[in-house]
Order: C-alpha cells, then sequence, then structure tokens
C-alpha cells in the first residue's frame, strides 16, 4: 500500500511496513499542513493498518503509535499547567494531546537523553545513550547541519523504526551510498526531511547559522585573511612560490556552506503496526495555516502548538473510528525541553515555554530534557494515572521489542528499560536508578534516586553552562549553550540540588544544608565509575571531519533552493519545496 498526498506547501506523509515485524511506520513533515488532506491521509492509512491488523492484533501485541514533537516546551501543554495559549483562557489550548492524560498515563518526570536534537533522537531509537554510538560530539557542533556530511547513526546500531525526521545522517563516501539512510536500515521507501528545519529557511526570520558562530568566526576569519595577504605579497615579491590554484581552492574551502533536504516513504502487510509520526512542529521556522494563524496569546508559536494538538486528534479520531483505540498503545513525547533563544529576527518570541523548570534546549537544567511523557492504552495502563518516577526516552526502544515478544540484544548495553510493569501498576519504583546527561560527549550531570522508598531525587552538576546575558534564563548571545571551555563554569564540589524540594534547580545545596551532602556525592561518583567502565570507543560521528559539507555527498538538489528528494529503488527524483 503506497499513500502520497502533497500540497502546494509540501506536507509529507508515509506509510511503511516491514513483513514478519511489528514495524509500521507513518509520518508527517510539514512546513503547512492542509486539515482536510491530513485527515484523509490519516483515514486511509489507519483503514488500512485496521484491516491488515485484525486478525492478528491482541493485548500481547497491540498497535503502537509514537507522535514526537520537535523542541516542544513541557509547559506548552494545558495538561502540564499551561492555560494562556489560547485567547479565552477558559479553554483548553491543546484538547487533544489532554485526552491522553484524562485516558492515559502522565510521566511527570519524563527526560529525554538529550537536550539536543541528534543524540536524543539516536538515543530514542537505540535505547542506548549516544556517547555508546558515537552520536554525541567532542566539538562545539552537536547535531547535523548538512545533509551532505559524512556522519551518521552507525549501521550497526539496532532500532526499532529507522523512519522520522531523521536528523541522523546519510551518505559516507559518495553521493549514492546512503550508508547512514533509512533505506539501509530496512525501510522500502523513505518520504521525509534528512537533517532539520531552520529558520534560515523562512525569508525574514534570521539565521541560526550566523547567531551561533558569529562570535566564534572572528578571530579565525582575521588569521585567515591575514594569512592570504600575507601569501599573496609574499608570491607578488618573490619570497614565497605559491600556485595560485592552492589560493582559490583555500577560499573555496573556507567559505563554502550549503544544506539539503532528503525525503522518502515505504509500504508494508499485515502485522500490528508501529505508526511513527514525528512533527517538524515546533522546531523554527514556524508555519501555521490559515486556520490556525492567529488564535493563541504566543503568535505564530502557539498556532503551531494548536495545529499539531488539533493533528494528534485526527490520529486518535480514527483510532477510536475504526475500534483501534483499545488495541492500540500511544505515547506523546518531544525530543527535548524548548528553544528558549529562538527569537525572530523582528523579536517575536519563537520558542517555547518550560514552565517552572530552568534553561532549555543544549542544557541539561531540567527545561532542556524533561519532557512530556504521556501514555494511553486503555483497559492495560489506568486511566489519568501519574507516575511522579524518572522515566527515560530510551524506554521506548525496550518496551516496544518486549511488546513484540521479542528479546533484546545480548551484544551490546540497553540503557533504557521496559516501562511495561510501571505502567500497568505491576511495580512502583523506576529501574532508572540513576541516570546520565551528557552535553555533547561531556557527562554533565547525574540524576540518582535512590531505590526504597525514597523521595529524594538527586542531581549533581560537574560543570554548568554560563548564560548570556548574565541574569538570563539561556544562551541569547550565541543561540545555543557550549559544552566546554570558556563557555562553562566547572564545581568542585559539584552543584548538588534535591529536586522533589527544588524541581526549579533554584538553590544548591551545601554540607550545612544537607547533612549527607558528601555521601551523596561518593554514591554519585561510584555510579560515574561503573557508567564509564561501560564505555567502549566508538568512531565519532559528530567529529568535524564528519560534520563538514562535501560536495561529493551533496544530491542533486540544491540546498539553498529547499529543494526536496524522493527516493526508492526506482531511483533518485527531485522536486522544489516552493514549486506550485
Amino acid at each position: 500500500m503506497e499513500i502520497l498526498l502533497r500540497d502546494r506547501r509540501e506536507s509529507l506523509f508515509f506509510l511503511m511496513c516491514v513483513p514478519g515485524t511489528v514495524h509500521y511506520s507513518l509520518k508527517a513533515l510539514s512546513f503547512s499542513q492542509g486539515m482536510v488532506n491530513m485527515g484523509l491521509l490519516l483515514l486511509l492509512i489507519i483503514c488500512q493498518c485496521a484491516i491488515n491488523s485484525i486478525k492478528t492484533c491482541s493485548v500481547s501485541k497491540p498497535n503502537i503509535i509514537l507522535l514526537m514533537a520537535d523542541d516542544l516546551g513541557v509547559g506548552d501543554l494545558g495538561c502540564y499547567g499551561n492555560r494562556t495559549l489560547r485567547k479565552d483562557n477558559n479553554l483548553v489550548e491543546t484538547p487533544n494531546i489532554d485526552r491522553l492524560v484524562e485516558e492515559g498515563v502522565t510521566l511527570t518526570q519524563h527526560i529525554a537523553a538529550s537536550p539536543l536534537c541528534t543524540p536524543s533522537r539516536a538515543a530514542f531509537l537505540t535505547g542506548r545513550y549516544p556517547i555508546r554510538s558515537g552520536m554525541a560530539a567532542f566539538s562545539r557542533v552537536g547535531v547535523f547541519l548538512f545533509s551532505a556530511s559524512s556522519g551518521g547513526l552507525p549501521s550497526e546500531e539496532i532500532t526499532f523504526s529507522r523512519s522520522r525526521k531523521w536528523h541522523l545522517g546519510m551518505n559516507c563516501e559518495s553521493s549514492n551510498d546512503f550508508c547512514h539512510h533509512p533505506l539501509s536500515h530496512g525501510f522500502d521507501y523513505f518520504y521525509g526531511l534528512l537533517v532539520t528545519n531552520f529558520r534560515d529557511c523562512k525569508p525574514g526570520q534570521g539565521s541560526v547559522f550566523l547567531k551561533g558562530v558569529q562570535k566564534g568566526l572572528v578571530l579565525p576569519i582575521q588569521i585567515t585573511g591575514i594569512a592570504l595577504v600575507s601569501l599573496v605579497v609574499g608570491q607578488y615579491i618573490g619570497l614565497l612560490k605559491v600556485p595560485f590554484q592552492a589560493l582559490g581552492y583555500f577560499l573555496l574551502i573556507i567559505t563554502i556552506s550549503l544544506m539539503g533536504f532528503v525525503v522518502l516513504f515505504s509500504r508494508n502487510t499485515d502485522t500490528p503496526f508501529l505508526l511513527v509520526l514525528s512533527y517538524l512542529h515546533v522546531h523554527t521556522a514556524l508555519y501555521a495555516s490559515e486556520n490556525f494563524k492567529g488564535k493563541s496569546k504566543h503568535g505564530l508559536y502557539g498556532d503551531t502548538v494548536e495545529e499539531m494538538d488539533w493533528s494528534v486528534g485526527q490520529v486518535l479520531d480514527v483510532l477510536e473510528k475504526h475500534n483501534l483505540s483499545d488495541k492500540s498503545l500511544v505515547y506523546f513525547t518531544s525530543d527535548q525541553g524548548a528553544h528558549v533563544e529562538e527569537i525572530s529576527s523582528a523579536g517575536e518570541v519563537h520558542g517555547g515555554y518550560n514552565g517552572i523548570y530552568k534553561g532549555g534546549t543544549s542544557t541539561n537544567w531540567e527545561g532542556g530534557i524533561r519532557v512530556p511523557g504521556l501514555l494511553r492504552w486503555p483497559g492495560v495502563v489506568q486511566a489519568g494515572a501519574y507516575i511522579d518516577k524518572p522515566t527515560s526516552n530510551m524506554g521506548i526502544f525496550p518496551t516496544i521489542v518486549g511488546l513484540a515478544d521479542a528479546q533484546l540484544p545480548s551484544d551490546r548495553i540497553i540503557d533504557g528499560h521496559d516501562l511495561q510493569p510501571l505502567l500497568q501498576g505491576k511495580v512502583t519504583q523506576s529501574k532508572h536508578e540513576f541516570l546520565f546527561h551528557y552535553c555533547n560527549a561531556y557527562l554533565n550531570a547525574v540524576r540518582w534516586h535512590p531505590a526504597g522508598n525514597s523521595e529524594s531525587v538527586w542531581k549533581v552538576f560537574f560543570f554548568t553552562p554560563n548564560f548570556s546575558p548574565e541574569d538570563s534564563n539561556g544562551c541569547y548571545d550565541s543561540h545555543v549553550c557550549f559544552c566546554h571551555g570558556g563557555f562553562i563554569t566547572r564545581h568542585d564540589p559539584p552543584l548538588l540540588f534535591d529536586l522533589s524540594r527544588d524541581p526549579e534547580e533554584k538553590v544548591p545545596l551545601t554540607p550545612e544544608t544537607e547533612s549527607r551532602f558528601y555521601e551523596i556525592l561518593r554514591v554519585v561518583h561510584q555510579a560515574v565509575d561503573n557508567h564509564t567502565r561501560s564505555l567502549h570507543a566508538v568512531p565519532n560521528q559528530l567529529s568535524w571531519n564528519n560534520l563538514l559539507w562535501k560536495p561529493w555527498l551533496q544530491l542533486c538538489c540544491s540546498s539553498l533552493s529547499l529543494a526536496t528528494v524522493t527516493m526508492s529503488q526506482e531511483g533518485v527524483h527531485c522536486r522544489y519545496i516552493w514549486d506550485k
């Protein structure tokens, strides 16, 4: 079954099923979604899945629907306390997402494995800390910026699905080897976004690149300029013999900067389905359909939140219409917290709201890693229940493996834990006694929830980002916070918080205010030692060499023209996004 529906602003959807496995996937990537078209598409897709799965679906092997927002703040949702997105505060601004709360379980301490897109999504797909797969950077840049980069999720990594906003690499050595591409991981078709959405893609919204690198590039550009002038002068007066072609190549290398997008879809047959709907919402650049523009107090950002909520409602309604609700586990989350530094060139706030929590995207303060965690499975998980224990988005991988009656791979460490016992009330304690929070490849903080009946959730910071301006809640001068050098402050002894008493991370504890201060640090350091010994050297997929744009890896479409690529066994086809 193949379904493709596309409107003039390029709403992209695909359905993917792999015979013999619990492996269906649908994705929506849109710059502006058409309401009627999307509803029709979802109806057709889930109808087909319903027909195919009706004979095989059971409680032990449900349909699985995974919904992931991009850069959504935990405080953006009505169910987590926000009452300001709508002009009429008496109305709930995210009624469809709130339905998941009323009819399912809310994880109040659901934690992303990383505060950045690329490593967080790698961890979500594999159930492993991104440092284990080489998807954590030692350099300043922690995500892939170009489709023509050579890094990506290694082929030996095992995932439950490889379809969504990808942001995990594509090629290795040529523009058509697709070594990191979903087609190399079990898909027949791919139709989606390879990298990510940037506000650079929307005229008039400013540049993420210039904002993030303008400070760091001043000195290198000055040095490069002096070097070039010196080489030319030396050549002219005869002190040096430098081929002018070399000067040209040198200049070309330091000035080239392009981006690309790749898109794809695929199909399947007759097993319970896994539906992965991964939104571009609410990452910048922001887009909202005419039906949603101007509806919220929070401007365009709030409009996109409400449009995404409407889309979630379409999925839930179709499941209900075809009697699939009781046979389906629905999960909603975000890849990390809201990007608080996102402000348009016109001064409009385009980033989300992390509620009471400090910081946002790129930081391991709670605002960067505490994300929505909503799960609904009528008759299996208790409706309206709240679980106030630390859980991780790495737990989705082992949960799906368990629901499929499959075995976790035994040749590697899986850091996530199956959520089923916790969701079904069979246990009250999360298996995540420790969670390790990395800033790129650097261990930044550790969370410890002691086993037993302890209510305390200790969090230890070895270093913290330097906010700019200093009294702000983010790194506004550089657009994101960085992880080393002069961008951070190291702490010895480490900062200690008890999140059960201070979820806003306002007042670090001291030996005077916490009698167990040094004992807590001792336990955490021992956990760090054990964790560190479990790590093994792997190729760094986010090294500068792997991050840099390589012209020989670029597909046919110019990223400057915002073109998309449809890929299948029949070949590669390019189309410009703004074509009508």
